[in-house]
């Protein structure tokens, strides 16, 4: 197995089948994404709850909430996500979803691209706080791709919602932002 990236098992782990998902030319994770994740995300750095709570009081974070929706997905006339099941997540957060996937089309990634850059003023050192739930590869993916667009303070928080509402912390109701298909 070819690994890129900085993306490699523990030495424990060689033959797991975990990674057999990874794209060997990107390093992305390809499919099954509910799956335990490496310890660290090329281009950013992975932060724990504690420092992810002393951040949110003390700074200008922006909380990108990644996890796929479940539904039909946007609609094709007006860009708005077809829910069939909502979505609780970090107070403040910004959900954008399946801008995790491995390979995003051009639409998904114009859509995640112009999110970034609305959500940080275009400012690439802008603290960016990316999540979903926990043994989530979409987060892991999106973190490694804003941190390969230049973003320089991408931060992975990957215990997500699960290692926020494990501490009592409350969630809010989240909406997806529409996708622009314009």
């Amino acid at each position: 197995m070819l690994f890129v990236g900085s993306v490699s098992p523990p030495a424990s782990a060689q033959t797991d089948t975990v990674y057999r998902y990874i794209d060997p030319n990107t390093g992305f994770r390809l499919g099954h994404y509910r799956a335990p994740t490496p310890e660290n995300v090329p281009n950013a750095t992975r932060i724990s709850l504690a420092q992810l709570r002393a951040l949110l009081e003390k700074s200008d974070v922006a909380l990108l909430d990644v996890m796929a929706h479940t539904g039909a997905g946007p609609d094709p006339s007006t860009g708005e996500w077809r829910l069939s099941e909502m979505r609780k997540n970090i107070p403040g957060s910004i959900w954008l979803p399946e801008v995790g996937k491995g390979r995003l089309g051009p639409l998904l990634r114009r859509y995640f691209r112009d999110n970034l850059e609305d959500i940080t003023g275009g400012d690439k050192s802008h603290i960016i706080v990316i999540y979903c739930i926990a043994d989530c590869w979409p987060s892991w993916n999106a973190a490694k791709r804003a941190g390969e667009w230049g973003y320089e303070n991408v931060l992975w928080f990957a215990e997500g919602t699960d290692g926020w509402l494990e501490a009592d912390l409350p969630l809010q109701e989240a909406q997806p932002v529409p996708i622009d298909l314009e």
